[in-house]
């Protein structure tokens, strides 16, 4: 027992570094966007999607660190339980304050969780960085886009969606899936298929947002569709 305490203490330290590299970053982010909100008065649903886009990014950092996927699964599991803390109590606006009841922020840790333990554990981080980027990215701009930009609004569910919100989904996922699957060397015709395939698919699931369930549903689909997609063509 003692030998294996030494080994975890041993194997933490040796990782302060990365860990803290990620933790600094994570903390700038936050800090900027709350900065934005409290002091200047910056629109809380802009500022969430700061944090969004600059959190998601964190996971490109763990990939080039190779942080285990320990480390990636224990900051979801504390993030899911800050994020509905944050969720009852409103202690920092740049993350759930979007003018409606969301668990956005949640669904968004614990997505991070469950495809460090499918797709990081595994050897497979690609697919775990498709799934949260494409959310980041593509969900991110979508918001910022669709809410500067729309025009041509439907609606599913109850859900109400722009054309251009949903086409800058689309694009954006296609262009972080191809970058990823390039990076780590596929075929080009097998980048192109798959991240067009991605691309449709995200942007419907996207579509329906009820409670921020897209948050889930984006990264976990994007994710397990590449990596069958992936096999599938090689």
């Amino acid at each position: 027992m003692l030998s294996e305490s030494s080994t975890f203490l041993n194997t933490l330290f040796s990782l302060r570094y990365p860990i803290g590299l990620v933790i600094l970053y994570l903390g700038v982010i936050i800090a900027f966007a709350e900065g934005l909100n409290r002091l200047l008065g910056t629109n809380a649903e802009f500022t969430r999607k700061i944090v969004h886009i600059g959190s998601g990014n964190v996971v490109l950092i763990a990939w080039l660190l190779q942080i285990p996927s320990w480390v990636l699964i224990s900051a979801s599991f504390i993030a899911s339980i800050i994020a509905l803390i944050s969720y009852f109590l409103p202690i920092l606006p740049s993350i759930n304050s979007v003018g409606r009841k969301s668990l956005g922020t949640f669904f968004y840790a614990l997505s991070i969780g469950i495809l460090a333990q499918v797709f990081w554990s595994t050897g497979h981080p690609q697919y775990l960085v498709i799934g949260i980027l494409v959310m980041a990215w593509g969900d991110g701009m979508a918001a910022i886009i669709g809410q500067k930009f729309g025009q041509h609004c439907y609606e599913i569910l109850g859900v109400k969606k722009s054309w251009e919100g949903s086409l800058t989904m689309m694009g954006v996922s296609f262009l972080v899936t191809s970058l990823i699957l390039s990076w780590v060397n596929l075929p080009i015709l097998t980048v192109g298929i798959v991240s067009l395939m991605i691309a449709i698919v995200a942007m419907a699931l996207e579509a329906f947002s009820k409670l921020g369930i897209d948050n889930l549903t984006v990264p976990l689909g994007s994710a397990v569709l590449a990596f069958y997609l992936v096999d599938v063509l090689l």
